[in-house]
């Protein structure tokens, strides 16, 4: 997964809460060609939520045939991506040499660790048609223990994924435990990633978290009288007992953790010490990365 934009902080309007609601954070779309981004994490006002320290909307995107998303080779550290797709397909090729198309409902993990490159590109069969891609972009902060392990691939088809219906609203827990279901996701720090689906006036109790927040990426929810609309992320206390209601057809996601400490991201480097980007920036300028198998020849140089 990649920063498709040079710049990392979003542009958020933000509103003020009370109480369970702290903070209602709006995004400015950005257009990158073709397909739409909205990026809610990192912005000036909240840099991270538990682990969290990266989130994107991508699109809904509606490509021609011949179109579509070709990310060329880049690398990580330090940190952890998590790709969710609602529609469409891309096609993961990394350094260790995995190969893996990613379809709705899956979760890919790939941890960065010490250094990965990767590309995001769609198989042929996907591309010589009209096609849509729509999903999130998620990256998780490594704990500072793990943030120099070996880095690691890791795909859990979506019926590997928890499903429960909790008051009649149907539920996943992608990654960490709630309502009572575990997923088999690998986290390395307490860590909360839910998924919902509530028609109109469905509630639903949100489960407990250091830190957490609740992206509405379809629909309208309230929360204590605060409306949290349609692209929007509420960034919530840790109180116990917050219930949302649907004010119309809602898929939103729930967020969060543990609070994971500063942490300085520059391009796509995380990492809780300055110098361990540099240090990065300085491999990747001077291609001393590994490389993408079957994927050797393109990359993206690095932003000056």
């Amino acid at each position: 997964m990649s920063n498709l934009t040079k710049e990392l902080n979003s542009d958020c309007s933000e509103t003020k809460g009370r109480d369970a609601v702290e903070l209602v954070l709006r995004p400015r779309e950005k257009d990158l060609g073709g397909f739409s981004v909205r990026r809610l994490l990192p912005t000036a006002q909240r840099k991270t939520v538990g682990p969290w320290i990266f989130f994107d909307h991508m699109g809904p995107a509606d490509f021609p045939a011949g179109e579509g998303i070709n990310v060329r080779p880049h690398p990580h550290v330090n940190l952890a991506t998590v790709t969710y797709l609602f529609e469409g397909e891309i096609l993961h090729r990394d350094s260790l040499g995995s190969l893996q198309p990613i379809r709705p409902g899956d979760i890919n993990l790939m941890v960065a660790g010490r250094g990965i490159v990767h590309s995001e590109r769609e198989q042929p069969e996907v591309n010589s048609v009209p096609h849509r891609l729509h999903g999130l972009q998620l990256w998780l902060a490594l704990p500072e223990a793990d943030e120099e392990v070996e880095p690691a691939f890791h795909h859990y088809p979506s019926a590997d994924i928890p499903a429960v219906e909790v008051g009649g609203v149907p539920v996943r827990v992608m990654m960490g435990t709630a309502y009572g279901a575990t997923s088999p996701v690998r986290v390395f720090a307490s860590t909360l990633y839910v998924e919902a689906h509530l028609q109109p006036g469905q509630k639903l109790l949100l489960p407990d978290a250091d830190e957490r927040a609740i992206y509405v990426a379809q629909g309208a929810l309230k929360a204590q009288d605060i409306d949290i609309p349609e692209h929007a992320m509420a960034i919530l206390s840790n109180v116990s007992g917050v219930i949302v209601e649907a004010a119309e057809e809602s898929r939103i996601a729930i967020i969060g953790g543990e609070h994971m400490g500063k942490r300085f991201i520059d391009w796509n480097f995380v990492s809780s010490r300055k110098e361990r980007i540099e240090q990065a920036k300085r491999d990747w300028r001077e291609r001393r990365f590994p490389v993408v198998a079957g994927d050797e020849v393109e990359f993206i140089p690095l932003p000056e």
